[in-house]
């Protein structure tokens, strides 16, 4: 027998082991300011490309105003106990209604946070009969989920249409000796490559098969569609989403979340979602707020006009001047390079002290060993000077790309690492 400790002494994981390279500036930065296009890292302006305020309400006047009101008029605590107990008023329930009226749904129920939120549900829509069928790219919210589940699940290629329905009736075969159900999850956008979900595709399988969708459009809601409805509105398949999910925490730029689906449905997990059953109740300032922002959303369309200017120039511009950008069908702009972690911190560490841009790396394992990302998201709250900044910035880092400068860089920091192990 051995000390419960001993693995974390002896291994601190594929990124922990940078942690004394990394902490504080690739990982954990802090960035200061109020939340806008520009804020400052380590004393320095930065143009800021790694904030998810799509729709730049964070520190919109109108925003911060109701905010500012409803924690006078409620504080942070109420309402006190989990919705089923003492923690329900009317205000959550306007907030449900507003929701499942604007993604096209019959009924909605509110949740405390995203991931959260994704983890029970799953957990609540499926029983040991049943079978999941998912993406491999799926967000680690899913998977945690799908962990829970103590019958049969198969994940399938990224987006790919012959390996989902493989996966299918694989499925099929499962649930017909079982006797359960298959339930096939996709996200609305991926939020590290920026494509959408085959939501269209897969919805037209239904035809074939005998499965119920689950959709995550944390990314897609409120910036695909024609009202910001996200990728089912955008694909046109919107009422053939049976559980729609998405967070506050992107173009809400709140805390909480939804699922929204047919009343039925949302009936049942409203009494059968153990992290809102024996949770405390959303607090009222942010029912309040996300009242107040999802008006906006309804209301002013220019936000997401805004929002897809800068977008579009960002990702024409990084194509144009030869950037892989991958199949980006969303305002996630992702950069994908070839090289070591090392290399990225060097590259990283350039943009960010001589160039002023400050984005997110996303390196194994959350991509293949031998890549980077670096990822950008564009908001309604950037404009075209960034963009043009940031073209340049990129454009300067091409040579040192090609020439090997980071790799020679990248050489202490392994030297560095090497050292610790």
């Amino acid at each position: 027998m051995r000390d419960l400790f001993d693995k974390i002494y002896k291994d601190k994981g594929p990124l922990g082991k940078w942690a004394d390279q990394a902490e504080g500036y690739f990982v954990f930065p802090k960035l200061e300011g109020e939340i806008s296009n520009r804020m400052k890292f380590r004393g320095k302006d930065v143009i800021t490309w790694s904030i998810n305020d799509y729709l730049g309400l964070a520190n919109h006047p109108e925003v911060r105003k109701i905010d500012a009101e409803a924690a006078k008029q409620y504080g942070s605590a109420y309402p006190m106990g989990a919705r089923m107990m003492s923690g329900h008023t009317d205000l959550h329930e306007k907030l449900q209604d507003e929701l499942a009226s604007f993604v096209s749904k019959q009924s909605a129920y509110l949740l405390n946070f995203g991931y959260q939120g994704m983890v029970s549900t799953i957990d609540a829509l499926v029983k040991k009969s049943d079978v999941i069928v998912y993406d491999v790219d799926a967000h680690a919210c899913i998977i945690d989920g799908v962990r829970l589940h103590i019958g049969q699940r198969f994940t399938y290629k990224h987006n790919d249409m012959a390996s989902i329905e493989k996966n299918l009736q694989r499925a099929t075969k499962i649930a017909e000796q079982t006797g359960g159900g298959i339930l096939l999850i996709s996200e609305g956008v991926f939020g590290m490559r920026g494509e959408q979900g085959k939501l269209k595709e897969i919805v037209e399988l239904k035809k074939k098969y005998n499965f119920r969708l689950f959709v995550d459009d944390a990314h897609g809601f409120g910036t695909l569609g024609k009202t910001g409805a996200g990728a089912g509105e955008e694909q046109g398949v919107q009422d053939e989403i049976d559980v729609y999910f998405a967070t506050f925490a992107k173009s809400l730029a709140s805390t909480g979340a939804f699922i929204a689906g047919d009343k039925e449905v949302i009936d049942y997990l409203k009494y059968n979602l153990r992290s809102q059953m024996f949770a405390k109740s959303l607090q009222m300032q942010l029912v309040v707020g996300a009242l107040k922002r999802l008006e906006m959303l309804r209301t002013m369309p220019e936000l997401k006009e805004k929002l897809w200017e800068n977008v579009n120039a960002l990702q024409n511009g990084l194509r144009e001047r030869g950037f892989d950008i991958g199949n980006t069908q969303s305002c996630v702009t992702p950069v994908y390079l070839e090289g070591s972690i090392p290399e990225a911190m060097a590259l990283v560490k350039d943009l960010r002290e001589n160039h002023g841009v400050f984005c997110s790396i996303v390196v194994y394992p959350v991509i293949p060993k031998g890549m980077i990302l670096l990822r950008l998201i564009p908001t309604a709250s950037h404009n075209l000077t960034d963009v043009e900044e940031t073209l340049e910035a990129f454009s300067a880092i091409r040579e040192r790309l090609e020439n090997g400068t980071y790799k020679r860089l990248s050489a202490t920091v392994a030297a560095a690492a090497a050292e610790k192990e």
